[in-house]
């Protein structure tokens, strides 16, 4: 128990020394140290679920995960140690303020990841449907880039048509010529049962339409053939282009896609967006919680030590700085008359040399002036 208690005043940022001479404060930076390091826990899943997205694969996200985590945990550890309890509140509140700001900016980065992951299914289907989107408008401007193919397919059309017309004139030649063989009166035909003179003619006329029929129709195959040859090979190249295209599609599966499919998934969805809102509060007030434990708790004696040791450095910092300016200004003081006292003891000395020398000068020149 021992243990968990100093780690987690570890994760509080509290001074360790300090806290063992109030033991009723123990608690409160053990609950403060909890959430600390719980925040960088989820920190740490949010980022490798969201790294796994992009590298797809386990150990990349694991290890950046792990950064992340410790980065996050490091921050949040770093807010509430810097935080100090003052008499005055208010004086409190402005300097929690930055860090109420940056604590909020982590949990929105903390919880977007893992309300990627509690939609993953309801993304997925997002995604499956973008992905269909995706397919047919690639089909869709493939095959207007491919104009080819239809003006090869229409005169296929043309083709089959023209057979059928003539097989729809063969047809009718075939019953004219049956009801004159049975003797069936009508516009074209003379009623005479039996094959007469008008029944042969319907019989030429028959086989010269067949014959006719049978020649268009090799003729159109033959064509119909080379054109959906043609068409194969459109079609393979359209297919190629294809294929190009879908890995592309394939791989809309990254972080962003996912958080463009959830920003869809909100506005479609009202009961989505409340989960979602519900979701970043969660953590906003997960990440929160230990700046405000510290602003609403009342001062107790850790934060006298804390004070009174930091107002102790002051002191001390300011004994020695006396201290170093006192023993400065003696040793100014020392330089000043010894080098002033040195520089008056050799003009002395100067001036004496230069009136021995002046008087040396006067004295030949008098000399020189008797003689």
């Amino acid at each position: 128990m021992a243990h968990f208690t100093r780690f987690f005043w570890f994760c509080s940022g509290a001074n360790f020394s300090l806290l063992k001479r109030s033991p009723t404060e123990s608690n409160k930076y053990i609950g403060i140290g909890a959430t600390v390091f719980f925040t960088g826990v989820l920190a740490a899943l949010a980022a490798g679920y969201a790294l796994f997205t992009v590298f797809q694969s386990i150990w990349p996200a694991i290890f950046f995960g792990l950064l992340w985590g410790l980065m996050i945990f490091n921050l949040d550890r770093f807010i509430v140690s810097s935080m100090r309890k003052k008499d005055k509140a208010l004086g409190e509140w402005k300097l929690a303020v930055p860090r109420l700001v940056l604590a909020v900016l982590l949990a929105l980065v903390i919880s977007k990841p893992l309300e990627l992951k509690m939609f993953e299914r309801e993304i997925n289907r997002k995604i499956d449907e973008k992905k269909t989107e995706f397919i047919s408008e690639s089909k869709l401007n493939l095959a207007k880039g491919f104009p080819e193919i239809q003006e090869l397919e229409s005169k296929i059309d043309t083709l089959k048509a023209e057979v059928a017309s003539f097989e729809t004139f063969r047809d009718q030649l075939q019953k004219e010529y049956d009801a004159e063989r049975f003797g069936e009166k009508t516009s074209r035909t003379s009623g005479i049962v039996g094959l007469g003179t008008n029944a042969k003619k319907k019989e030429q006329q028959l086989d010269a339409a067949q014959a006719t029929l049978d020649g268009l129709r090799l003729r159109n195959q033959v064509r119909i053939d080379t054109l959906e040859a043609q068409i194969r090979n459109f079609v393979a190249l359209r297919q190629a282009e294809f294929e190009k295209q879908q890995p592309g599609i394939e791989g809309f599966d990254g972080l962003a896609a996912r958080m463009e499919a959830l920003d869809t998934l909100t506005k479609e969805s009202s009961a989505m967006a409340m989960a979602n809102v519900f979701i970043m509060l969660l953590f906003i007030a997960i990440e929160t919680a230990p700046i405000f434990v510290k602003l609403i708790s009342p001062r107790g004696p850790y934060d006298e030590y804390l004070e009174l040791h930091e107002d102790k450095v002051k002191l001390f910092k300011g004994e020695k700085w006396t201290f170093a300016k006192g023993e400065s200004d003696a040793r100014v003081g020392y330089f000043q008359d010894t080098h002033f006292y040195a520089t008056d003891l050799q003009k002395e000395k100067t001036n004496r040399k230069n009136k021995a020398q002046t008087e040396a000068e006067i004295a030949r020149v008098e000399s020189d002036f008797k003689v």
